[in-house]
């Protein structure tokens, strides 16, 4: 999206029949965006998001707000939370490739659901990879979240407390995702 774009540039479409094809958005396909919005943000496939929403669906309270704590506590969100990654596919790629260690044990399974208590930590010999340096040097200065405790030096943190909607901080409307798998 560069100020060339045509879509920054005009409010509709481009091409010879940008401007005759703009209709109302239906109910379903507003919460489609709202679902994929809200999988792509988190970087989890169709079936396991769908997984997810069975597990929020099942816990007390309410369902929206369970699925966005579902989808915080999966083990390579809270990297990227961490400040460990730039991004949740490089935080998903560090857990995978075995950099991450979990209560002392090597886990490297991205969707691991982490728990209040757990100490996630760099391993010993993945502590000097450029890419986790850097990163941590960018986290140090930007304001990490509540509910995580973090180490920069000692590239350690521990999970305090569930995240909570507000800890979330997404542009997503997570009701409309319950509405759609209420249907």
């Amino acid at each position: 999206m560069t100020p060339k774009c045509a879509i920054e540039r005009r409010s509709y479409a481009p091409g010879q029949h940008g401007q005759a094809r703009t209709r109302r958005a239906s109910d379903y396909s507003i919460q489609l965006r709202e679902k994929q919005k809200l999988r792509r943000m988190y970087g989890v496939q169709e079936r396991q998001f769908r997984g997810i929403f069975r597990r929020a669906e099942r816990q007390t309270g309410v369902t929206g707000e369970n699925l966005l704590a579902l989808l915080e506590q999966r083990l390579d969100n809270v990297v990227y939370r961490m400040g460990l990654a730039f991004s949740r596919r490089q935080a998903q790629q560090l857990v995978s490739h075995g950099h991450i260690l979990v209560n002392d044990k090597k886990t490297d399974i991205p969707s691991y659901t982490t728990s209040v208590g757990d100490v996630i930590q760099v391993r010993p010999r993945s502590r000097e990879l450029l890419a986790i340096k850097a990163a941590v040097e960018a986290a140090e200065s930007q304001a990490t979240v509540t509910w995580i405790d973090c180490d920069h030096e000692a590239l350690r943190g521990t999970i305090l407390a569930l995240p909570t909607k507000e800890d979330v901080g997404a542009p997503v409307n997570e009701q409309i995702v319950v509405e759609l798998y209420s249907r």
